[in-house]
């Protein structure tokens, strides 16, 4: 069963940094931007966000709905947060950078450092149209995702439109 170990978007924000890192900064947020979170709630006995915070996550796709667990990996402010999920393996994160014109720059990764759990990669080829499908769909809502970041970031707190 062939993956990408690395699947990676990218954005530029009108925005700084720290209104990006506001809106990122929090994992129940993720609703709000992804297609294809539903919700996130962190798990009990965590209240702040940082590195440890478990988090569940309800997830839709069409009429196929599935739930993972996550954990924060990395959590560097105004810079990336990143999360493990048990079920998969997989790290996501997103990464920001000031860019010269005082916006941001938002990187987005599904990374596989230990690759992909049987479980997972069987659970995609049989239910979510394989690997290929797959990777073409998380690109896609990665797209949007960011998009949506972008958009939230401008309004009303971006930085003046260059000409």
């Amino acid at each position: 069963m062939s993956y990408e170990k690395l699947i990676e978007e990218r954005v530029d924000v009108n925005a700084a940094v720290g209104r990006v890192w506001e809106l990122i900064s929090d994992p129940r947020r993720m609703s709000e931007w992804s297609p294809q979170v539903e919700s996130v709630r962190l798990r009990d006995g965590h209240e702040t966000v940082g590195v440890g915070t478990e988090f569940t996550s309800l997830n839709r796709l069409g009429e196929l709905t599935w739930t993972t667990h996550g954990r924060i990996v990395r959590f560097e402010p105004e810079q990336e947060i990143a999360f493990r999920v048990t079920e998969n393996w997989v790290v996501w994160s997103l990464r920001i950078t000031p860019l010269p014109t005082g916006g941001t720059h938002i990187t987005q990764h599904r990374h596989a450092p230990d690759g992909i759990s049987p479980y997972s990669l069987e659970l995609t080829d049989n239910y979510l149209g394989g690997q290929q499908e797959f990777t073409r769909v998380l690109r896609d809502g990665m797209r949007h995702t960011l998009q949506h970041i972008r958009i939230t970031a401008e309004q009303d707190h971006g930085l003046s439109r260059l000409t």
